[in-house]
């Protein structure tokens, strides 16, 4: 499956949602099967979570199944019984394979209000010219000094009047970012940290982030859909 997060949902923890959809399985009975053992759980499978606070256009969960449904009829249950905002997309029955390791990189949208987009120019091509760019995080593990560079495969700017988001009036420069997975992960915060090591950007307000999509990275540069493979369809990340 394939599912948003938007709006204020988007501050939803990958752990709050996975409580919301085991509840909305139950409210739409769906056949969930179980695990065995002496603390059966779903069988749920989640993939490359988007961070808490980020929205999202491509989240994707697998989920194992007692008996045979219509994709399209589960979809509309499973949506109707979450909040909105938090909006199930697209449902196929899977075929050979994991989900997972269909997914090697993920496509971005950051928003940054009261950024000039000649600045954030300037701060993306030191960025793209530096041969490696460390930034520093708190992990599980303690704060952990990492290269933020290496993972990005594409970081462009453009420019709109206005904020994609809503809001008005705001002058705000747009990054098309792609990353890929790596250990440890970069994250858009990461590559937003390592624009302000190179060039010291700091946007005034907090960016507003937005994943577009995840799949596998091209030779072009392009991102197929992992559910691709079960459709037959064409990709939705591509540029």
């Amino acid at each position: 499956m394939r599912y948003a997060k938007r709006g204020p949902l988007r501050f939803t923890s990958h752990r709050d949602f996975a409580r919301a959809f085991e509840r909305a399985l139950r409210r739409a009975a769906v056949p969930i099967a179980y695990s065995q053992g002496f603390t059966p759980h779903p069988k749920i499978s989640y993939a490359s979570a988007a961070p808490t606070g980020v929205g999202s256009e491509a989240e994707y969960l697998e989920i194992g199944l007692q008996a045979p449904v219509d994709p399209e009829q589960l979809r509309a249950a499973l949506d109707a019984a979450l909040s909105p905002g938090l909006d199930v997309l697209e449902a196929v029955i899977a075929g050979e394979g994991s989900l997972a390791d269909r997914i090697d990189a993920s496509r971005w949208q950051l928003e940054l209000p009261g950024v000039e987009p000649a600045d954030a120019e300037k701060a993306v091509t030191a960025f793209l010219d530096s041969a490696e760019v460390l930034v520093e995080r708190m992990t599980k593990q303690g704060r952990r000094t990492f290269d933020a560079r290496a993972a990005v495969t594409r970081c462009a700017v453009s420019g709109e009047p206005d904020l994609p988001s809503g809001a008005v009036g705001v002058r705000c420069a747009i990054i098309d970012l792609v990353v890929r997975q790596v250990t440890p992960a970069v994250r858009p915060d990461d590559v937003l940290s390592g624009l302000r090591v190179v060039a010291g950007l700091e946007p005034p307000v907090p960016p507003r982030v937005t994943r577009l999509a995840q799949g596998t990275l091209t030779a072009q540069g392009e991102i197929v859909d992992p559910l691709d493979a079960d459709r037959g369809d064409v990709g939705i990340g591509g540029r």
